[in-house]
């Protein structure tokens, strides 16, 4: 294939990406007490070192409360810039950018990790600061039937969480990230301030889809306030819910994100609802008509996501003018050399050169002396 637009480089802002692949933020609820562990400097390189030209860092969350299991990175305190400079500083040179999610969970904060059960935790002497970690939200309305009730925001508080994404944003810009985006999707706090169903206060923050986009707006300034003019910021949006905020919703706020200085819009859906999955059935590329329609109708530089999977999928994504970036999660955790794989399979980097020299070395090592073998992705070799 000549000149794939998925090895083609972006420029955004002053970020040059070598490529249009993106590995998505994934939670891991790996850290200790906010801070990252080995897992997340593991994680990071893997994926890195595997060709892509862009890792986020998963949510990590703004201040304490927002934290949605007790393994959630954070970025409320100072403290936590130096351990995640490693990771960008490890991230970068294996040959990517790096960015960083930031997110608070609201009325989906302080439950146990998914492969633990996922439930809503009981107060322990484990939990030494269980009265700190308060669900708060736009209202009292709980998640779901089992969940507890969280406390509704007031205005003052309001307020002060717009500050913290401020300041988490400035501690991310200080730890080297290159790119910020904010979490308004998936039925955490954002999103929840957007929802109908989760939203259901009568002051200027509730009501009326202006209102409701109010906090979303007021975040964003303070984040783009607290970033260089010459990094990227993005904002990941559940396009559809299917709970009442849709996709005409989702460009009528993305044009104005626009205006206050967000380059990109991450594409998902669902999430404030148990089950709410919208639009057509999950399959390839099932959320992919959701960066195509924000990317014409708002005129914003948008990200794909949704069972991304084959590197023909994801080149046609981006021939089709559906997206400009393509992400990618549970497939990278099935090939955290995916990026590399794809380069391969569309006919470009026969020598390796977008991989470190230490797996760049003996792969084209192993091409030019075993020319009859074929690499496991590809299939077995009886049945090319």
């Amino acid at each position: 294939m000549t000149n794939p637009l998925l090895f083609t480089p972006l420029s955004i802002r002053d970020l040059h990406l070598k490529n249009r692949v993106v590995v998505a933020p994934m939670h891991q609820y790996s850290a200790l007490k906010g801070f990252p562990t080995d897992w997340h400097l593991m994680n990071a390189g893997r994926y890195a070192s595997g060709g892509a030209g862009l890792f986020f860092v998963e949510s990590t969350k703004v201040e304490r409360r927002g934290c949605g299991t007790v393994g959630d990175l954070g970025l409320w305190d100072d403290a936590f810039i130096e351990p995640l400079r490693r990771i960008v500083d490890f991230t970068k040179s294996c040959g990517a950018a790096v960015g960083i999610q930031l997110g608070h969970s609201g009325r989906k904060a302080r439950t146990a990790r998914p492969w633990e059960g996922g439930k809503p935790l009981s107060r322990s002497a484990e939990i030494e600061d269980w009265d700190e970690w308060e669900l708060v939200a736009p209202s009292a309305i709980a998640a779901d039937a089992k969940a507890p009730v969280p406390r509704a925001l007031d205005k003052l508080e309001i307020r002060q969480l717009v500050e913290r994404w401020g300041q988490a944003t400035a501690r991310a810009d200080a730890a080297g990230f290159d790119v910020v985006e904010l979490h308004g999707a998936h039925g955490f706090l954002i999103h929840e301030f957007l929802s109908p169903v989760a939203n259901q206060r009568n002051d200027e923050y509730g009501g009326s889809l202006e209102n409701r986009m109010r906090f979303a707006i007021e975040v964003t300034e303070c984040a783009r306030a607290n970033l260089p003019k010459s990094k990227p910021l993005f904002m990941r949006l559940s396009v559809d819910d299917g709970a009442g905020w849709d996709p005409e919703s989702s460009v009528a706020l993305a044009k104005i994100l626009k205006t206050k200085g967000v380059d990109v819009i991450d594409c998902s859906g669902g999430g404030v609802l148990p089950g709410a999955v919208p639009g057509a059935p999950v399959g390839y590329g099932y959320q992919v008509p959701y960066a195509d329609k924000l990317r014409r109708e708002a005129q914003i530089q948008t990200m794909a996501v949704g069972l991304i999977v084959h590197a023909e999928q994801a080149e046609r994504i981006l021939q089709q003018g559906q997206a400009d970036l393509v992400a990618l999660a549970r497939e990278m955790l099935y090939n955290p050399n995916w990026t590399m794989d794809a380069a391969q399979k569309l006919g470009l980097d026969p020598d390796f050169n977008a991989v470190p020299p230490p797996m760049a070395y003996w792969l084209e090592r192993r091409r030019v002396t075993a020319k009859d073998v074929v690499p496991s992705t590809f299939g077995a070799a009886g049945s090319r």
